[in-house]
C-alpha cells in the first residue's frame, strides 16, 4: 500500500471547511470578532472572556499518508501524538515534532515551533507544502511557497490573525524504531556552544538540546534514528509513572559519569515525547504550590495531573500564572553566554533549555536574524527556555510591580541582543516597542492583512499583550476575590484541572493506546 485515504474523511473535511466559512463570512458582514476553539492549549496567556468561540475542535484527522512521496494530509486540530500514532506504522515521522504531545499541526503552523530537530529543519512551518486557510471573509484558499507565497509565510507565527489554518500537507522522513541519545556533559555554556556547533555539522545527527542545571554543570543532548540498540544496552523509557522525568534521568547521568558521555536507546516515540511529564521540570511549580514533596512516590501518585495538557488547565487559571516565568526566547547563538549570565544574575531560574535553531528569512513573528548592530552574523539562534517560580520581590516592593518590572528587563535585554520571544508567553512590551521589534514591523504586516481582507480579526498584538493592569486587578465579587485567598487559591487551580477530567481521560486512554501501537509498529519495523 502506497497511499491510505478515506475519500469520506475528505468529503466531510469539505462539508465541516464549508460550514466553517459561512459562519465567518457572517462575522466578517457584522464585523463581530471572535476566537478559535481548538479543544486544547499550550498558551499562558488566558482567553479574553466574552469573545464569540468558533469551535474548530472537530478537524482532528489524519486524512492521508502518501508513502510513495512522503507526504501527510492533515487537519488543523490533530495532536503531535496522533500524528506520530499513524505515520509510524508506514515507517515514517514527521521531521519537526513538538516535545507536548498536546501541540496541533494548526497550532505549530500559526505559532512558533522550534524544536530539537530544528537546528537541521527550521521551524515546524518549514516542513509544510501548503495549509489550507479560511480568510477573514469566508474565502477558503490554498497557500504554498508558489502560490499566495506571502500568506503562506506570513502567516506562519502569525497567530490564527491573518487567517485560519484547517488543513496542511506535511512532509515525512523515513522512521527508525529507536533513537539513540548522546548525553554530553560541559561544565560552560561557552563550552556546551561549542559542542552544539561541532554537532550540527554532523550529518548523522537527527536531534539537539540541552539542559542548563548550572553555570558549570550542563548537558547537551545528541540523537540520532537507528534501526536497533547495541547489543545488551538498556532501553530506557520515560512516559511511565514510575520512571524519571527526563531532566532529572539527564542530571542522574551526568553526576554519575561528570566526565564521560553516556549513551542510551530509547523507542522513537518515548525519545519524541521524553518532556511530557512535568512539562520539561514545570511541574515542579505544582509540588512547591500544593506544599507537597517533591520525590519518586509522590510523582507517581499524581502523574495524571502532571501531564501537559492537564498541566497548562491548571496555569491558566490565573491563579499560578502570575507568579511565575514560562518564556521562550531565542538570541544570537554567540550572544547566548551573556544572555545565560544575565538570567543567572537576575533571574536564578534553573534549570533551562537550550535548542539551537536554524532561522528563517524575514520578515517574520518566528525568532530571526534581524540587522541589529550588537549580533553577529552566525546562522544559527539559540532557543533559551525559561520556565519557573519568579523570585521574591524586594522589601517595599509589590508582588506586581516585581513581577512586572522582571518582564521588562528581560525583553529589553533580549531585544538589545538582537533576540525575540515566542507569542505564546505573556508580553508586555509596548503597542510601539512590540512593532518595533516584531516581524520588522508593522508596514509589511498591515499590508499582509489588508491584501487577504484581515483588518477585522485581531493582531498579533491585541492577541498577545498582556495588559498589566487587568492582570493583576481587583476580583469584582466575594467569590471572585476568594480565589485569591489561600488556601482557596490551591483549590480553586485543583478544581480548574479536575473540570477537564473527562478530557483528559480520553487523551490518557489514546496515550496508552498509542505507546502500544508505536511499540508494536516499531517492532515489525526491525
Amino acid at each position: 500500500m502506497t497511499t491510505i485515504v478515506s475519500a469520506k474523511l475528505l468529503a466531510e473535511h469539505e462539508q465541516i471547511v464549508q460550514e466553517v466559512s459561512a459562519r465567518i463570512k457572517e462575522f466578517h458582514a457584522r464585523g463581530e470578532k471572535y476566537r478559535i476553539f481548538h479543544g486544547s492549549t499550550n498558551s499562558t496567556r488566558t482567553t479574553s472572556k466574552g469573545k464569540v468561540m468558533l469551535d474548530l475542535s472537530g478537524l482532528d484527522r489524519v486524512i492521508e499518508i502518501d508513502v510513495a512521496n512522503k507526504t501527510a494530509l492533515v487537519e488543523a486540530n490533530v495532536s503531535m501524538d496522533r500524528l506520530v500514532e499513524a505515520t509510524l506504522p508506514y515507517g515514517l515521522v514527521p521531521p519537526v515534532v513538538m516535545e507536548f504531545p498536546g501541540i496541533t499541526t494548526g497550532g505549530g503552523y500559526s505559532g512558533t515551533s522550534g524544536e530539537s530537530s530544528s537546528f537541521r529543519h527550521g521551524f515546524f512551518d518549514k516542513t509544510l507544502d501548503w495549509v489550507e486557510i479560511i480568510l477573514a471573509d469566508g474565502q477558503v484558499i490554498r497557500a504554498s511557497d508558489s502560490e499566495h507565497a506571502d500568506l503562506f509565510r506570513g502567516a506562519a507565527g502569525a497567530l490564527g490573525t491573518i487567517g485560519t489554518t484547517t488543513m496542511v500537507q506535511l512532509r515525512l522522513k523515513d522512521a527508525k524504531p529507536y533513537v539513540e541519545t548522546t548525553i554530553h556533559p560541559c561544565t560552560s555554556v561557552s563550552l556546551a556552544l561549542d559542542l552544539c556547533r561541532e554537532l550540527t555539522k554532523d550529518s548523522t545527527i537527527d536531534y539537539i538540546d540541552g539542559i542548563v542545571y548550572s553555570p558549570s554543570e550542563v548537558a547537551i543532548i545528541s540523537g540520532r534514528l537507528v534501526e536497533k540498540p547495541v547489543a545488551n544496552s538498556p532501553i530506557r523509557t520515560f512516559s511511565r509513572a514510575q520512571d524519571p522525568w527526563y531532566y532529572q534521568h539527564v542530571q542522574g547521568c551526568l553526576r554519575s559519569s561528570p566526565t564521560s558521555k553516556t549513551i542510551e536507546y530509547s523507542l522513537i516515540a518515548e525519545y519524541l515525547f521524553r518532556y511530557d511529564r512535568g512539562g520539561f521540570w514545570v511541574g515542579l511549580i505544582a509540588f512547591v504550590y500544593f506544599y507537597v514533596p517533591f520525590n519518586r512516590f509522590t510523582r507517581w501518585l499524581l502523574d495524571d495531573f502532571l501531564h501537559t495538557r492537564m498541566m497548562y488547565t491548571g496555569l491558566l487559571s490565573g491563579v499560578v500564572n502570575k507568579e511565575i516565568f514560562v518564556q521562550d526566547l531565542a538570541v544570537p547563538m554567540d550572544k547566548t553566554v551573556e544572555f545565560t549570565e544575565y538570567l543567572d544574575t537576575t533571574f536564578n531560574i534553573y534549570p533551562l533549555w537550550l535548542c539551537p535553531l536554524k532561522t528563517t528569512p524575514g520578515p517574520s513573528f518566528h525568532p530571526h536574524m534581524k540587522p541589529i548592530s550588537q549580533h553577529s552574523t552566525d546562522e544559527m539562534m539559540m532557543n533559551v527556555g525559561l520556565w519557573g517560580q519568579a523570585t521574591k520581590p524586594p522589601a517595599g516592593r509589590s508582588i506586581s510591580d516585581h513581577y512586572y518590572m522582571l518582564n521588562a528587563d528581560l525583553e529589553d535585554k533580549v531585544t538589545q541582543l538582537g533576540g525575540t520571544k515566542w507569542l505564546y508567553a505573556k508580553s508586555y512590551y509596548t503597542e510601539n516597542d512590540f512593532w518595533k521589534f516584531h516581524a520588522s514591523g508593522r508596514k509589511w504586516y498591515d499590508a499582509l492583512r489588508i491584501k487577504y481582507s484581515a483588518e477585522g480579526l485581531p493582531t498579533v498584538f491585541e492577541k498577545t499583550h498582556t495588559s498589566r493592569s487587568n492582570e493583576w486587578a481587583r476580583r469584582a465579587n466575594w467569590r471572585e476575590k476568594i480565589v485569591d485567598v489561600w488556601p482557596f487559591d490551591r483549590f480553586y487551580t485543583l478544581w480548574t484541572c479536575m473540570k477537564s477530567g473527562s478530557y483528559i481521560a480520553a487523551r490518557a486512554s489514546l496515550w496508552k493506546r498509542f505507546n502500544a501501537s508505536t511499540i508494536g509498529s516499531m517492532k515489525k519495523m526491525q
